[in-house]
């Protein structure tokens, strides 16, 4: 489905967007293997999330939709065996996250997903799953789905990440719930901490010291609702389409403010982004606010590597406020995000090009000259979310056609409606 958007002359108002993912993911399955019944408060209901509360459900668990919220009867420590194969669909959180936990459980399953999904490199989780004793089998050795994983008798480690992945950290600490003796996770750097903090939530094992995560072998535990923030990637598209649309003024309300997922807000005001926010309450362990954001002359800047582990999946709307800024920007540390829903490196660097953006990439760096978005431009989403809405924003002002559009609605089903209402277009 091709989308045009017309030129935009000012956003205003105000917007709540979707439930946090990750957020959504980690209370779903941990609802499930709680005892008890528990609701999830305004989750994210969407492609990705839709398809973890399928997996729970083949599972054993009990969810139903009740208005905006799930309702979860979980099943306790011990799954179901399923029926049949897994289908993950475009998750990479869940299929990574759910095989930490079915290593651990003395059944048998099979996880895939789609197309892109099974690109997606899995040797990053499977390696230290087989590690702690989890029998899994998948193509070219276990490093691609499907995954076969026959699960039971985990033994604790101590495991240094290779790269600084809260996937592949959670899925580690899941599996370490199920385990003998501790597990410890080292991180290279600081990753998203939503796992550590839903743990805690549930009174499940947690101990940090510094870069190291431990957990142990965990009793049941009794189920208990969990409220949802709103999503910083969801919110970040917006930030930045009030920044570089003239006249623009925009509050997003109920948004998660974790630290551990706002670099974004810190390089944008590096760039000079008129941007303020306020956290205002804690839900459930998650820090909530408000952020508002104003139009913004913007300037290029160098990136501090040590920032993109907090702003992973910001990178493509990064990309599309610098080619508003005046000067170079320069994003390094990106090799993350050649294995994403899509290459997003080269598909930055192709959008880019099709607005008339000068770009020069290299294997985990791009380096953008703004200021020469062109009207008219069309944006390829290459099967990816974040990349169809990060360059419909870059094209807002000049006018953009959107290929692909409907893949926004795996993380943000919203969010062309969204768009027009702020932009006084509906």
């Amino acid at each position: 489905m091709e989308r045009l958007i017309s030129p935009t002359a000012s956003l205003k108002g105000t917007l709540r967007v979707p439930g946090d993912k990750s957020v959504t993911h980690r209370g779903l399955m941990l609802g499930a293997l709680a005892q008890g019944e528990s609701t999830l408060y305004y989750p994210l209901k969407a492609g990705d999330t839709l398809s973890t509360a399928q997996v729970m459900r083949q599972l054993g668990a009990e969810i139903s939709e009740q208005g905006e919220h799930f309702r979860i009867k979980g099943v306790g420590l011990k799954l179901h065996e399923p029926a049949d194969v897994l289908d993950c669909g475009n998750a990479g959180t869940l299929i990574r996250l759910v095989a930490g936990i079915l290593s651990g459980q003395e059944i048998f399953t099979v996880l895939t997903g789609d197309a892109s999904l099974r690109r997606r490199p899995m040797g990053r989780v499977t390696t230290p799953l087989r590690q702690m004793g989890a029998r899994i089998e998948g193509r070219e050795g276990g490093k691609l789905a499907p995954l076969a994983i026959r699960g039971g008798g985990l033994r604790g480690i101590h495991y240094e990440l290779p790269v600084a992945s809260a996937q592949v950290k959670s899925a580690v600490l899941l599996a370490g719930l199920f385990a003998e003796e501790d597990t410890e996770v080292v991180e290279p750097a600081p990753t998203r901490d939503h796992t550590e903090r839903v743990f805690r939530h549930y009174g499940l094992p947690i101990e940090l010291e510094g870069p190291l995560i431990r957990t142990r072998r965990a009793e049941p535990f009794a189920a208990k609702d969990l409220t949802v923030p709103g999503d910083f990637s969801s919110a970040a598209f917006f930030l930045v389409a009030a920044l570089i649309t003239p006249d623009s003024d925009l509050t997003l309300e109920g948004v998660g403010l974790n630290p551990t997922r706002t670099g974004l807000l810190t390089v944008l005001k590096e760039m000079g982004a008129d941007l303020s926010w306020q956290v205002s309450e804690g839900q459930d362990g998650e820090p909530v606010g408000r952020i508002r954001a104003r139009s913004s002359a913007l300037k290029g800047v160098s990136v501090d590597p040590r920032l993109i582990p907090l702003m992973v999946d910001e990178v493509p709307i990064l990309a599309a406020a610098a080619a508003w800024a005046e000067g170079e920007t320069f994003i390094p540390n990106l090799e993350e995000l050649r294995v994403k829903e899509s290459d997003r490196v080269a598909a930055i660097a192709k959008n880019l090009q099709n607005l008339g953006v000068p770009v020069e990439v290299g294997h985990d760096w791009l380096k953008i000259r703004g200021g020469s978005v062109q009207s008219g431009g069309m944006v390829e989403p290459f099967h990816d979310h974040r990349i169809a809405m990060a360059f419909a924003v870059c094209g807002l002002p000049t006018g953009v056609v959107v290929k692909e559009a409907e893949w926004a609605s795996i993380s943000f089903p919203s969010f062309w409606e969204d768009l027009e209402r702020l932009a006084g277009k509906v």
